[in-house]
């Protein structure tokens, strides 16, 4: 994959990072939420690090280097993409590669 897509990807990365920290920060102002409120709803839980959360398999790859491990729901390019007619079988990568993280 040429560079210029994987710093592309990289860059559209930080930027959803950086719009879902925005609005995580804008919804617990608006419920007067803290930290302390999500530690003690079990939000981050003993079980589970962010160690361990990245270390998961990449299940699905597209040509733009975006990826998902395949939990939870279908990611917004993976989603249009299947909207559109593709199948998503066609992103399913063929070996396991390991999400790094940020």
């Amino acid at each position: 994959m040429p560079l210029a897509l994987l710093q592309d990807s990289d860059t559209q990365v930080l930027r959803e990072r950086a719009e879902t920290i925005l609005w995580i920060k804008t919804q617990m102002a608006r419920y007067g939420l803290h930290l302390a409120d999500l530690q003690n709803a079990g939000c981050f839980s003993e079980g589970v690090s962010l160690a361990n959360a990245s270390a998961r398999p990449i299940c699905f790859r597209d040509a733009y280097g975006h990826a998902w491990d395949g939990y939870g729901d279908l990611p917004d390019w993976l989603q249009r993409a299947v909207d559109a007619g593709q199948s998503i079988e066609h992103f399913r990568v063929k070996r396991i590669v390991r999400l790094s993280r940020l």
